[in-house]
């Protein structure tokens, strides 16, 4: 009987690991679901954070590198999910105005147009569990072969439409040399709001047959997709040296320093941080902003828009840092029938429901929460009209003593082609005018 009772048990036990294991098998990890390409600096989904493209070497600087040169790209980010993906990434070709150059992979990659991201790390310590991924390109397998503008798609499981990332870059053939200058407007109404530029380009050895078709320049301030113009015919062509100084382009309202916040430490409050609240996860208060756009300018030292992983209690920014959920506060009952946002190279200046306020008519203020990795921030908030029209600077004004960065970037056909190249670019920093 004893015989019996003992195999009986053991045969139970067997039978319920076994069954325990083939409950763990019917688990299945929920792969990230299809999704449509968008030609733009896009998270895909909402568990997708803190997207860092940039050179190498530059921190959150304009991700551009030179064809066949020796630098490349640093691309990383945080999957909220906590686990470990197979990620994969490629790249395709795009025209000056991100509409797809329709040249073939072979025509403009170099490789297999197609490898895996394998390196990551698990966050340490955090109430926010996540998985940080990061990889340098180009690879062995990925690699531009022409120069030009490009996307950046990041994807799972090999599957490109199991999209879960896309961002645009930049690959020069440094042909053409950009001198720019920064002058006062020519509009005298401006000159205190104002900032202009005039552009002279030497096209070196190329032949330009045609310079007010072949030559297009755009211009960026801060990196700011939002704040940019388009320059397609110069006003004087002389040799190989062409002239856009026209009175009616190129002149930007120069706006104002960046708000800031400092999420470094989750111990001590920092300027502008109101209160720190920390349970089952992290919650800050910044100090109420208001609208200043009618003060006089002010020196305030900005990152002109940038944000920047730090933390000053943890030893590792990257995976030791928490996640922390912001309310930003602006004090403002001038805008009606539209809606406001907060912006910043943190959410790459994109007005969409995850950045926008909620208006308090009682109180006169302008909320909203948005979960944000520790570190520096530049932010600012942006009001869009009902007819979709924006005014990036309705609550901070424009003033020409500001300090902006305009980057420039001179694209060129060549005859016979059916694509335009990267090549010329220059970057001016207003503070060293």
């Amino acid at each position: 009987m004893k015989k019996i009772l003992i195999l009986c048990l053991l045969s139970s036990i067997c039978l319920g690991l076994m069954a325990q294991k083939q409950k763990k098998k019917r688990v299945a990890r929920e792969r990230s679901p299809q999704q449509e390409l968008v030609y733009d600096n896009i998270n895909y989904l909402p568990a997708i954070k803190t997207v860092q493209l940039h050179p190498a070497a530059h921190e959150n600087t304009l991700p551009i590198i030179e064809l066949h040169g020796d630098g490349q790209l640093t691309l990383e980010f945080d999957d909220l999910r906590g686990d470990v993906r197979n990620y994969y990434f490629s790249i395709e070709h795009y025209d000056p105005n991100w509409k797809p150059s329709r040249l073939s992979p072979l025509e403009f990659a170099i490789g297999f147009n197609e490898d895996r991201i394998t390196t990551y790390k698990t966050s340490v310590n955090t109430l926010q569990p996540y998985t940080h991924y990061r990889v340098n390109f180009p690879t062995a397998n990925v690699g531009p072969k022409l120069a030009g503008n490009y996307l950046l798609k990041v994807y799972e499981d090999a599957d490109k439409s199991r999209l879960i990332i896309s961002r645009r870059f930049y690959v020069l053939a440094p042909l053409m040399s950009v001198s720019p200058q920064l002058i006062p407007s020519f509009d005298v109404s401006k000159r205190n709001k104002n900032q202009k530029l005039n552009l002279k380009v030497n096209t070196g050895g190329l032949t330009v047959n045609n310079p007010y078709e072949d030559v297009k320049i755009l211009v960026m301030q801060n990196q700011r997709p939002d704040i940019q113009q388009w320059l397609t015919t110069p006003l004087f062509v002389n040799n190989q040296e062409l002239t856009y100084n026209d009175n009616k382009t190129l002149d930007f309202g120069g706006g104002n320093e960046f708000r800031y916040m400092d999420l470094r430490s989750l111990r001590l409050a920092s300027e502008h941080v109101a209160n720190i609240a920390v349970d089952s996860s992290v919650r800050v208060d910044l100090v109420p902003d208001k609208n200043y756009s009618g003060a006089s300018y002010a020196s305030v030292f900005d990152e002109n828009g940038l944000f920047f992983i730090r933390n000053q209690d943890k030893a590792d920014a990257t995976t030791e840092s928490d996640y922390v959920w912001v309310t930003f506060t602006l004090e403002d009952d001038t805008m009606t029938g539209g809606s406001v946002h907060v912006v910043g190279g943190f959410n790459n200046y994109h007005c969409d429901e995850s950045n926008k306020m909620v208006y308090d008519a009682n109180q006169g203020k302008w909320q909203a929460t948005i979960l944000l990795k520790q570190g520096l921030y530049d932010y600012e908030y942006v009001y869009v009209s009902p007819s979709g029209g924006s005014n990036p600077t309705f609550s901070s004004g424009n003033h020409f003593e500001t300090n902006n960065t305009y980057q420039i970037l001179v694209y060129n056909r060549r005859q016979g082609t059916t694509w335009d190249e990267l090549v010329g670019y220059a970057e001016i920093d207003t503070e060293n005018r």
